[in-house]
């Protein structure tokens, strides 16, 4: 196989920066995937590779698969950041030269690669012969042609995947409009109030599922689930949304029966594109799901290109990944739970169902994913010892990607663990993967702003955020993050104007930003505004502390900063890790070596606060003095590196 990045020359003349950050995502997208099918990767080529496999079947696999990953990358980006691949295949005998390869095999396969489309894959007439009737494919044939230093003439054939547009390039319309969808929360119909968790469970399935459907995003769980009983209308669903298509329907579960029926309406017309209703058994919930996935690709194949086209979209059947039905019960049962996020004992009660889940069927990767997604939300919010936590995370993401490499959302968690202790470029890596996996997820965009920040990127950060708001508009940990990044990019009155109208979803944080925005202004009154809004929500917070104590000192009260530090330290010495807020109120009251020991700490604990340190107005002299300069500089070092420090 040979691999070659389409336009990387003009690209690395007009922007080389550019070009080297899409050559290091592109890397990191198809390593993995060589590796899923076998393949060893011979040598980097700079923008391509040089790839060998055992077997002509996965490497067409292969290739197909990389082209799918790198379509549903696209849809998620702008046109300045696509990624266009050209895959040639050829079989044929090599020698092995000090771990290279040599021979006329590998001359032919590099002139195979050039006659594929962008987003395409040409196979050699030996591959095709090979292949032809073993996948699930469509092959063109382009014919004999010529090729450079090859004697006789090699015939060609391109490859059109299954699920996936030809080889030739998109319509702008496909590629940069996918088509929205909001699967709204099924009504439950369940008799037994005990199975009310189903209808829930199952939403979320859905939405997980249609979200694997090529040119779809499908809005989060998050942000559709306060419609569930809503009386609202599907145009206005619709349009507070903004998506194009709704998927509405209900459940009945009854023993070992499920009823289910669904519509995919039009949200403009409100006029039903199709309805179905399913009436079997609950062993069969599998292929009611691929069958609903499947409607929904056509339906949306016709949107974009017009009913002709409906008849190639099929979409490829997800094989069920647990066998034991009371598992996957109990699975449903703890994403209920999880999604709601109602109370820390709630978390822990869905922490057990996943136990439980993965005690019955080991084997059920998804289940993994659940323990190791509510392992580390209790960790976050303090409710359980980190280190533990994290550990055992770690453990069973590695167990989940050992069963099924192919879990968005095990790729986001791990990228997020990783995040959390320091590990920088394998945060990216994941959080790509992930993105490549399934657009539809919002996290990954999130953990991506937060490196671009740390990068020194604050508008990159801002982009990221806007596409993850895109994808789930009720995240409440976007909305935090992106009045801050939008304050911190210069874009002030966009700032504020945010704030004022999000505060109500993320009261205390939202106030926080606020607080240090008004603080930074000199504002002192609206500045008390927003801490007595923190103080009415947690107290106890060690941001409550820093910004009450900062206003305090603001006043003429330094006297009150020095208490709320020796609360703090007090809270310090029973572990809790509060040293740099005990450094920012040192450095508000102008003593600026207790404020670098504090930061010096925070650094070995990787928890230094990097944004405010980066951007925030509060401390701009602190980035004049040289040790903080040097703080900064081992940091961004050590980033570069590939294990650093994480962004607060």
């Amino acid at each position: 196989m040979f691999t070659d990045l389409v336009g990387f020359t003009k690209l690395g003349q007009q922007d080389e920066e550019a070009a080297l950050r899409l050559r290091r995502e592109h890397q990191d997208l198809l390593r993995p995937l060589f590796q899923q099918f076998g393949g060893r990767e011979v040598k980097s080529l700079g923008d391509g590779f040089l790839v060998e496999f055992s077997s002509a079947l996965e490497s067409v696999r292969c290739a197909v698969e990389i082209q799918r990953a790198l379509a549903r990358r696209n849809a998620s980006v702008g046109p300045e950041d696509q990624l266009q691949l050209r895959v040639g295949l050829h079989v044929g005998d090599v020698v092995d030269e000090d771990g290279d390869v040599v021979g006329d095999a590998v001359n032919v396969a590099s002139r195979v690669e050039p006659l594929a489309e962008p987003g395409g894959v040409a196979l050699s007439g030996s591959v095709y012969e090979q292949v032809r009737n073993k996948l699930p494919l469509v092959f063109e044939r382009v014919g004999p042609r010529a090729l450079k230093n090859v004697q006789e003439p090699v015939e060609i054939y391109r490859v059109l995947a299954e699920g996936s547009r030809p080889a030739t390039a998109p319509r702008e319309s496909t590629a940069s409009r996918p088509l929205r969808l909001a699967v709204l929360p099924l009504a439950n119909h369940t008799a037994e109030p005990e199975d009310g968790y189903f209808a829930d469970g199952l939403t979320d399935e859905l939405i997980s599922r249609t979200s694997q459907v090529p040119q779809v995003r499908v809005i989060a769980r998050t942000s559709v689930q306060r419609y569930k009983g809503s009386a609202k209308s599907i145009r206005e669903v619709g349009q507070e949304l903004d998506v194009g298509v709704a998927l509405e329907g209900s459940v009945r579960k009854s023993g070992n029966r499920v009823r289910i029926s669904v519509q995919l309406i039009d949200v403009k017309s409100e006029a039903p594109i199709w309805s179905m209703r399913y009436d079997r058994p609950f062993d069969d919930i599998f292929a009611i799901q691929d069958d609903i996935a499947g409607q929904v690709a056509r339906s949306v194949e016709a949107q974009l290109t017009g009913p002709a086209a409906t008849g190639h979209v099929p979409v490829t059947s997800s094989a069920p990944d647990t066998s034991d039905m009371e598992a996957y019960a109990l699975f449903l049962h703890g994403r209920q739970l999880f999604g709601e996020k109602g109370s820390v004992e709630s978390i822990r009660t869905a922490l057990g169902l996943f136990e439980g889940a993965v005690a019955r069927d080991p084997g059920f990767a998804r289940a993994h994913v659940g323990v190791a997604e509510t392992l580390l939300w209790l960790a976050t919010e303090g409710s359980t010892p980190f280190r533990e936590a994290e550990d055992r995370t770690l453990v069973e993401l590695q167990r989940a990607l050992e069963i099924n490499e192919g879990i968005a959302e095990a790729h986001s968690t791990l990228a997020a663990l990783y995040l959390g202790s320091d590990r920088f470029s394998e945060c990216e890596r994941e959080a790509r993967r992930a993105m490549a996996l399934n657009p539809s997820l919002a996290d990954p965009y999130r953990w991506l702003a937060q490196l671009a920040a740390g990068d020194g990127d604050i508008q990159q950060a801002v982009r990221y955020l806007e596409a993850a708001r895109k994808l789930n508009p009720e995240d409440v940990n976007v909305l935090s993050f992106m009045g801050r990044a939008l304050a911190y990019a210069g874009r002030e009155a966009d700032a504020v104007a945010f704030w004022n109208a999000t505060k109500s979803q993320v009261r205390f944080r939202t106030n926080a930003h606020m607080a240090e925005y008004y603080l930074g202004k000199g504002n002192l009154d609206e500045a008390e505004r927003a801490i007595r809004e923190m103080q009415a929500v947690r107290p106890e917070s060690p941001w409550t502390y820093l910004y009450a104590g900062m206003l305090a000192i603001r006043r003429g009260d330094p006297a009150a900063a020095r208490e709320m530090i020796r609360t703090l330290e007090e809270r310090r010495q029973r572990g809790e890790m509060v040293v740099f807020f005990i450094g920012f109120l040192h450095y508000a009251l102008g003593e600026m070596d207790a404020f670098v020991d504090c930061l010096e700490e925070a650094f070995r604990h990787n928890v230094l606060p990097l944004l405010e340190l980066l951007y925030s107005p509060l401390y701009a002299d602190a980035r004049k003095d040289p040790r903080v300069q040097d703080i900064l500089r081992r940091q961004a070092g050590l980033r570069k590196g590939g294990n650093s420090g994480t962004a607060s």
